[in-house]
């Protein structure tokens, strides 16, 4: 068995910002799952998820520009096909 990275399963999942691409799209998406998964109901708690858990975050995503706003990820979200999640 092949092991894959995470991004493989994401790969298909248009990226629909025009500009102003600070925040790699796959960190978007694993800060969000995970913040999720750890209760976070709303962009903002997954924002201070995100916040909090910078470092182990770190870890595995490269976080260019540090955590998205809750802002960023409203509109990335927004933006999204839930078809191709």
């Amino acid at each position: 068995m092949t092991k894959k990275s995470i991004e493989h399963f994401f790969k298909r999942i248009g990226d629909h910002r025009h500009h102003n691409k600070l925040h790699k799209l796959i960190d978007v998406i694993i800060i969000a799952i995970c913040g999720v998964i750890a209760g976070a109901d709303t962009y903002e708690q997954i924002e201070n998820f995100g916040k909090k858990r910078k470092k182990w975050l770190s870890r595995f995503l490269e976080l260019p520009h540090g955590i998205p706003s809750h802002d960023t990820f409203g509109r990335i979200f927004e933006r999204m096909n839930p078809n191709e999640f």
